[in-house]
Parts: C-alpha cells; structure tokens; sequence
C-alpha cells in the first residue's frame, strides 16, 4: 500500500502524519506504524498521527506512539495537528476537535504559534518532593539540580520500569529552576527514549512548579526549544483553563509503500 505522509515537529518532537479523513488508513496497524516511525529503516518520528472526520468537530484526532500503540493525549501532537488541518483546507482561528482524552480547543495564528488547551487536572499526588498527576497521560516530576548533565535515559527508565509503574508506564519529567522559568527534560513511555519535547510533560511539568492558588504564565524551556504554559490553579489539586502554546512546524511531506 502507498502512504502519501506529512511530517511536522514542535519543539522537536516529530510527528507523522496521514490524511485519513476519507478512511483509507484506518487499517494501518501496529507493526506498520513501529515500521514507519523506525529512525533507520523507516521515516523516523516520535509518533503517528491521523486526522479524520468527527460529527460535531472540526476534526479527529487519533496519535500511536512509535512503538506502534495507540497512546494516550500527546499536547505537541495536538498543536502540530491544528496546524496540519489548517494546512489541509481546515482554515480557522479557533478550532474544536476530538482526541481519545476528550474535546479540545486550540487557537491558529499566522506566526505558527499554536494555543492548544488541555484538560482540567483534578488530582495530584506525591511521593516524597516527587510529584504525579495526568495532563492527558501520565506524568511523574522530578526535580533535579544540573540537568544539562543528567542521564536522563538511565534514570528515567529507573522510575518508567519500576514496579509501581512497569505495568502501565508513566512519562518521566526531570525539572530544574532556571531564571527565565523551568528547564525540562523528559523520558517518555511509548518511545522509550528521551525526547527533544513533550507537550503533556512541559504542562504537568509548569504546574507542579507552582503551589499559589491564582492565576499563572509558566515559560518551558525543553531540548527542541521554548513553549509556555498558562493555566488557573484552584487549589492544591485542582487546575483548570489549562493551555499549551508553542511552535508548530512543517517538515516535509513524501510517499512510501508498506506491506
């Protein structure tokens, strides 16, 4: 079968994507997506991505982790994905769609800065300093002291394998405080890998640096670059009106046959 594909990033983290608004990559399944998002052997990405009809909605999105798994709420798969639709036809400034966390709303504007909201946070526990809470999936904050030089890998695995998490997985987000606001680096499950950026992180990542009830505007600095956070905290577990806003880029586009 021939897949004509589109590639984007944010901040670094890359994203196939497939046009399926017609259904014809619907069959797609979890050994081609692995194939596809192979950095050797295949196109190479974070994750796959496709795009299709919802009644109700400006468009559906469904996202797989390159270990070919359907996965859960990717926020920089989210703003990649505004900018995909508006590319493909889908010319709007606000935007609402479907993803498998729920509804969606995000902003376009011409400098490709994508606003994207993200869910209400409702919990978040602790164990230790350390912190977790879900943004659209799972996120474990951990707060560290020269992250430049940090195995990230290693001990991410670490806390990603440990008995309490090896089951399910869990993102694993390693922060420090920096002047002009966090620095973060993630290892993300599904990949199992560090990434250059991950959306749901760099939003669990902001809100767990903060403790005021009130308002708030968290600047992220990630390995791929700059994103930013604006949400209202209610009180010690309760977050709302939650956005992501960064860049959302396109790479290229081509076509490749899979079996």
């Amino acid at each position: 079968m021939k897949v004509e594909f589109y590639k984007y990033q944010g901040t670094g983290n890359d994203f196939i994507i497939l046009d399926n608004r017609k259904g014809e990559y619907s069959i797609i399944n979890e050994k081609q997506v692995h194939g596809l998002c192979d950095r050797k052997f295949g196109i190479g990405a974070d994750g796959l991505m496709l795009l299709g009809n919802a009644d109700g909605y400006d468009f559906s999105m469904k996202y797989f982790n390159s270990d070919g798994k359907e996965g859960s709420m990717c926020g920089n798969g989210g703003r990649c994905m505004v900018q995909f639709a508006n590319d493909m036809g889908i010319k709007k400034t606000t935007y609402k769609f479907i993803a498998v966390d729920g509804e969606h709303l995000a902003s376009y504007n011409e400098d490709r800065n994508i606003k994207l909201k993200m869910q209400d946070v409702n919990g978040i526990s602790s164990i230790g300093d350390d912190k977790m809470l879900n943004t659209g999936s799972p996120h474990y904050i951990k707060n560290v002291i020269g992250i430049k030089e940090l195995d990230v890998y290693n001990e991410g695995k670490k806390i990603r394998y440990s008995e309490l998490y090896k089951q399910n997985g869990i993102n694993v987000n390693f922060v420090e405080q920096i002047e002009e606001g966090i620095a973060l680096r993630t290892y993300e499950r599904g990949v199992e890998d560090e990434t250059l950026s991950c959306g749901t992180g760099a939003t669990a990542a902001a809100i767990a640096s903060t403790s005021i009830d009130g308002k708030h505007l968290v600047k992220v600095k990630v390995l791929g670059g700059k994103l930013e956070v604006e949400f209202e905290r209610k009180n010690e577990n309760q977050v709302s009106n939650i956005w992501l806003i960064g860049p959302a880029v396109f790479v290229y586009k081509g076509e490749i046959t899979i079996s």
